[in-house]
């Protein structure tokens, strides 16, 4: 009788490498993530903010990758190939059809986000700092209502006020809220979740370090100069790149599993020892 090992991964590929960490670039340049170090890095240290968003990403970029390197344990490895390629292609099409609405260099959705990072920026400063914003008691808010229903909400999230405060104490203000936000803006994005797949799909050590780096390279440029880059970058070419490449991704993933399958097919049978 004839016992079989367990098979050991030996995909430790430089492509999975570079698709990771391309993936990452072509993704994040422009996204509200990178917003978030750029406008940060104003107000704040420039490399507290990146150390604090680049722990972030890098706590994100291991937690996707984990997730996407147990799918293979559940489903057979070729139909995680094809669930990565129908990711990249979906999220290649919707990239594409974004890229067409954009009007010139895309400046239209650089402002648009800019706006909306600078909202959240300011309403999480207001919760840290416990104040009342100066529109609100313009617009004739009364004082009472809003200190009843700010006390209703801390309540509510006493426990994460009380982390939060306890990591602000030990690693200072502005890392926590450069990594909180920055946590909060990645969660659910297409870069994650392209991670995942990437993990699911490739080799999940190459995969964390190809998108470590993308985020490094992605946030370091945020902080040293990115509102000047965003005027400078064409926002809508960058999202067409991103999606040719995504597009190719996930051509080469479905590829990859038909070709497993055909493998498969094409394997002898194995005659059973007596």
């Amino acid at each position: 009788m004839s016992t079989q090992s367990p098979t050991v991964p030996t995909d430790f590929s430089v492509e999975a490498l570079i698709r990771s960490f391309m993936t990452i670039i072509l993704s994040e340049i422009g996204d509200k993530t990178f917003f978030i170090a750029a406008i940060l890095s104003m107000r704040h240290p420039r490399l507290v903010v990146f150390l604090g968003a680049l722990g972030s990403l890098a706590l994100m970029s291991i937690l996707s990758a984990s997730l996407g390197h147990i799918l293979p344990a559940l489903l057979p490895k070729k139909w995680t190939q094809v669930m990565a390629g129908v990711l990249f292609l979906v999220f290649g099409s919707k990239m594409m059809m974004e890229a067409r609405e954009m009007g010139g260099k895309g400046r239209e959705k650089v402002e648009e986000e800019m706006r909306e990072v600078e909202e959240e920026i300011e309403e999480d400063d207001i919760e840290a700092g416990g104040s009342i914003p100066l529109e609100r008691l313009e617009e004739g808010e009364a004082v009472s209502s809003s200190s009843g229903a700010r006390k209703q909400k801390k309540l509510s999230s006493s426990v994460a006020e009380g982390v939060r405060n306890f990591c602000s104490l030990i690693l200072g203000p502005v890392f926590v809220q450069s990594f909180v936000l920055t946590f909060l803006g990645e969660w659910g994005d297409r870069s994650q979740i392209a991670t995942i797949a990437l993990g699911a799909a490739d080799n999940v050590y190459l995969v964390t370090v190809g998108t470590v780096l993308g985020h490094t390279c992605c946030t370091a440029l945020a902080v040293i100069g990115g509102r000047y880059v965003s005027s400078k970058i064409s926002v809508k070419h960058v999202t067409l790149g991103g999606a040719a490449l995504f597009l190719i991704f996930g051509v080469i993933y479905l590829y990859d599993a038909l070709a497993s399958s055909a493998e498969e097919l094409s394997m002898p049978i194995p005659v059973g020892e007596s």
